[in-house]
């Protein structure tokens, strides 16, 4: 069995796509170019492709990672060049190699993802740059999410790594931030946007990075 473990992104063209229609969009494309792929065993197989940290619907990326398991072995080049061929705009392999099949998966070595988050607002530099200052110097933040299960209340500070200021025009500022992603917690970038004080969604969410285990 080989493991390969897929670099990808996904642009503005593809960004509502729900994960388990983008699942079954990877599943096609893989078949489509005559992949080997591996499958689970049991009464309903499915092909064994996971994510690392599936992508809100509305965000963009340059980072997402996904792990491909084969009956038999390509090489990395063959599978970009072949799979890069089926798939839409919008969404593009940029790396790929092969991985230890035993080591541990995607979904249980994330620790942290980092985004560029747009937002509409003529307040000042310095106004947003204290607001930053102040949400960092909080040991915790009380935060309630809604979903539709109920509401959700945990602590948001515990899940932000770092906020920063990146650029700032009388009309708009971007945020970069890095924020928690594993298994005690994820952060949510709008909502730390609220956190900040900014009224209104952001104009756009754009993941730059996933930070795995003993990979700061």
């Amino acid at each position: 069995m080989q493991r390969i473990r897929v670099k990808y992104n996904r642009g503005e063209a593809v960004k509502f796509i729900a994960h388990l229609d983008m699942m079954r969009l990877w599943e096609r494309a893989l078949r489509r170019a005559g992949v080997p792929l591996s499958y689970s065993q049991g009464f309903s197989p499915h092909p064994q492709i996971s994510q690392a940290a599936p992508l809100s619907v509305g965000v963009t990326s340059e980072t997402e990672l996904m792990d491909v398991f084969l009956f038999r072995n390509v090489t990395p080049q063959w599978f970009n060049d072949a799979v890069n061929q089926q798939l839409p705009d919008g969404i593009r392999i940029l790396q790929s190699q092969q991985i230890a099949p035993v080591l541990p998966s995607l979904q249980s070595i994330v620790r942290f993802a980092e985004y560029r988050v747009e937002i509409t607002t003529d307040r000042s530099r310095e106004e947003i740059e204290t607001s930053i200052n102040k949400l960092l110097a909080l040991e915790h933040l009380p935060w309630q999410h809604q979903r539709d299960t109920g509401t959700k209340s945990y602590d948001l500070r515990a899940l932000v790594d770092t906020i920063s200021l990146v650029d700032k025009t009388p009309e708009k500022c971007i945020i970069k931030m890095k924020l928690r992603c594993d298994n005690s917690g994820t952060g949510r970038p709008e909502q730390v946007i609220a956190a900040l004080g900014f009224t209104g969604y952001p104009v756009s969410i754009h993941r730059i990075n996933l930070y795995l285990e003993n990979n700061k």
